[in-house]
């Protein structure tokens, strides 16, 4: 054999090794929903947007900012415990990251909490999916349909970080699990970061 066919042997044989970037499956499936899923809420902060910029009776119901500074302080919280939770499971601390899931799993039930407690002083209010005291209708329904469809986004998680949490410390899941849960539960988070402004801080009663 030629070395110039032996070069072009390795070279071949050097093509089948696999993709220089490729990514584990779970991870991208996960960073192809959260692109998906991107999209749908920036639709709906989009339409918020014009309803609200085309109604000159939008309502400002909000008269102060502790319930969602406090929410909003327990979401990021949960990144961090979350992190936290990550860093122990790469380091082989399966006590550590279980601890850690679990706090995180309990700060989203508290952010439910608190948030379904707004829900409840704003319907005793009168405020419902189509009507409200202060002004145009649509408040509600647009208002319901942003942060339930983000509360419904938490409750998964919350769900997703005691399964696999439970399953992490039992064998069946690893390290890589916790970061794939990981990059849904920041992603959750930082929508948040885009809900607060257009929906609470901008509808803050003069």
């Amino acid at each position: 054999m030629s070395q110039a066919d032996s070069t072009m042997e390795g070279h071949a044989t050097g093509l089948t090794v696999g993709p220089a970037f490729s990514i584990p499956t779970k991870k991208l499936a996960m960073w192809l929903f959260i692109i998906a899923d991107t999209m749908t809420f920036a639709a709906c902060l989009v339409a918020y947007g014009f309803l609200r910029n085309g109604s000159a009776d939008w309502p400002r119901p909000f008269h102060s900012i502790t319930n969602v500074a406090l929410m909003t302080l327990i979401l990021l919280t949960s990144s961090l415990t979350m992190l936290i939770g990550l860093r122990s499971a790469r380091a082989g601390d399966k006590a550590g990251a279980f601890r850690w899931t679990m706090i995180t799993a309990v700060l989203g039930i508290l952010f439910a909490l608190l948030h379904v407690r707004e829900w409840l002083g704003l319907i005793h209010e009168g405020m419902t999916l189509f009507k409200n005291p202060w002004g145009n209708g649509l408040f509600g329904a647009s208002f319901f349909s942003i942060t339930g469809l983000h509360l419904c986004h938490v409750t998964g998680g919350v769900i997703a970080l005691l399964a696999v949490g439970v399953r992490y410390r039992g064998g069946r899941y690893n390290a890589d699990d916790i970061e794939v849960l990981g990059l849904y539960w920041h992603f959750v988070d930082l929508v948040w970061m885009f809900v607060v402004p257009l929906v609470y801080l901008l509808n803050l009663a003069h």
